[in-house]
């Protein structure tokens, strides 16, 4: 019964209160938020903060206050930040990154979202994971397009991550990646080729996010995502109640699978990551 990582995006840059109310907005919503998720079986938590208008915040102020009440309430859990570009100014997306989470995520090329483009410059890539290194950062690398798997490889290449980083498959954003499971096969075959000691984990946005689960767990990954970052539902008809609520679910999926749920120190072995998390006093 290898063990999995549940990662949780608790949430995101897109949806709203109105959207859903659970939500988490302010720094003590996500700190609770974040509790509830990590008693529920959650290993890694996804961060990104808003402003009180609930718009997309790159305060470093923001990002340290929750980072400080997840390491004081969460004992052991991986903290990763956002270092995504949705309603982010290019030039700020690192800006927290001196805070050394334990991990951040790195999106290594652009592409096409449902209203815009996610733009990530070469330049704006290696000046994020070069800071990445420097501040004993370890990226998730965020594949949006398989040429993006490409650019993760060249940042081994320039010898600026080492040759096991982890890989994200994020599949169902609109005008990007279809959720198809023939094209998860496609990925990971190409992962396999090009980056062999990767570990790896997929996304489903929305609707696809339980089949996109599946997908992974069938083909051994080595963590699943869930949370109201990605899917505010647990069914078409109902909302879902929490963070948690969808980390039980993601649980479920799991032992289903004949897998078991990492604990935190499970978790960092598998990601390679210090047993003393980031930001512990």
């Amino acid at each position: 019964m290898n063990p999995v990582v549940i990662a949780v995006a608790i949430t995101g840059s897109v949806p709203r209160k109105r959207d859903n109310p659970a939500v988490p907005i302010s720094p003590a919503e996500q700190i609770e938020s974040t509790h509830e998720a990590y008693e529920a079986g959650a290993s890694l938590v996804h961060i990104h903060v808003r402003n009180d208008d609930e718009s997309p915040s790159s305060d470093p102020e923001r990002f340290a206050a929750v980072q400080a009440g997840i390491v004081s309430h969460c004992p052991g859990i991986i903290v990763q930040f956002s270092t995504g570009g949705r309603g982010r100014d290019p030039g700020q997306r690192g800006s927290s990154l001196y805070l050394k989470p334990d991990m951040a995520s790195l999106s290594t090329g652009s592409v096409n979202f449902p209203t815009i483009v996610y733009e990530n410059h070469t330049t704006l890539v290696t000046d994020l994971a070069t800071k990445m290194r420097e501040n004993g950062i370890r990226p998730e690398i965020e594949i949006f397009d398989l040429s993006h798997l490409h650019g993760a490889r060249r940042l081994v290449e320039a010898g600026l991550m080492d040759d096991h980083p982890h890989i994200q498959f994020v599949m169902g954003v609109e005008n990007a990646l279809p959720a198809d499971e023939h094209l998860l096969d496609v990925l990971r075959g190409e992962l396999r080729r090009i980056l062999p000691k990767a570990t790896w984990t997929a996304a489903g946005i929305g609707r696809h996010q339980a089949p996109v689960m599946e997908w992974a767990l069938l083909r051994g990954a080595n963590a699943v995502r869930t949370g109201l970052e990605d899917n505010i539902r647990v069914i078409k008809e109902r909302l879902a109640r929490s963070n948690a609520e969808l980390v039980e679910i993601a649980a479920e999926i799991v032992v289903r699978h004949g897998r078991r749920v990492a604990t935190c120190d499970e978790a960092r072995t598998i990601l390679t990551l210090p047993t003393t998390p980031a930001g512990a006093a």
